[in-house]
């Protein structure tokens, strides 16, 4: 989890603190940014976004996780060819020198991302050493029935980017194990610290267990660095021990 202090609008020191708790933290498998990690929470995305195909956020990405031979995923404000914008989850695979990336569905309409942005309609499940990863954003969060586990779309962990403000940090730590108990999966949740022109933000990123249990938290109000290890043969026997997935409604 890099959890950082975004500097509003500023890509090359975004990308530049980025690279720095990467070379601070233990190696790992996969790497996670924050929402919109390169410029901040962005609703002007017109003089802000980055073009689809002329993106240095995106670029460093995957020449560091070739480099390094990892994985990064982080999401980015992107303008299309065709002019629209999107919040995009963007999955950078090193290992296999694949590309993925997820279109944000629900747009945080109390601080008009609506009005911008052009929402996604399709779940993005992406498959890494071993295990299946859903990918969301931020707002996603406070509905289950967009991540909901089901027949069609099965996964072993949620990878949530985010910009969750303090003001709203009780829902954030309930919302997360939430996610991760009902699921019977790991939850990955990576949230920005530091200010920007409207919020305040605390962090807390995290990685839940399968049953609701912290494995691991970034430090409060600080940017840092944490690593934790997930198992996906210890999700796989809690699930088959307890299976709760069987009853859930389709």
């Amino acid at each position: 989890m890099l959890q950082t202090d975004i500097r509003w609008l500023s890509p090359d020191e975004n990308i530049r603190e980025a690279q720095r708790l990467i070379g601070i933290s233990e190696a790992a498998d996969l790497y996670v940014l924050p929402e919109m990690w390169s410029t901040g929470f962005t609703t002007d995305p017109q003089t802000s976004a980055h073009d689809v195909y002329n993106n240095s956020a995106l670029d460093w990405m995957v020449s560091e996780s070739r480099r390094r031979h990892c994985a990064i995923c982080g999401s980015l404000a992107v303008r299309l060819d065709d002019g629209s914008f999107r919040n995009r989850h963007y999955f950078a695979d090193g290992r296999s020198d694949s590309l993925y990336y997820y279109d944000k569905h629900h747009l945080f309409s109390y601080g008009h991302e609506n009005v911008y942005y052009t929402p996604g309609q399709e779940h993005v499940i992406v498959s890494y050493e071993g295990f299946r990863f859903l990918l969301l954003i931020c707002y996603d969060l406070r509905f289950p029935n967009w991540s909901r586990y089901t027949k069609g779309r099965e996964y072993d962990a949620i990878i949530l980017v985010a910009n969750w403000p303090d003001a709203r940090q009780a829902a954030w730590h309930l919302l997360t194990r939430a996610r991760a108990i009902e699921n019977q999966c790991y939850f990955i949740g990576v949230n920005r610290v530091g200010y920007d022109r409207q919020c305040h933000y605390t962090g807390a990123s995290v990685v839940v267990d399968p049953i609701g249990r912290t494995l691991g938290q970034c430090r409060l109000h600080v940017p840092d660095a944490c690593v934790v290890a997930i198992d996906r043969a210890e999700l796989q026997r809690r699930r088959e021990k307890f299976r709760v997935l069987d009853d859930a409604d389709e």
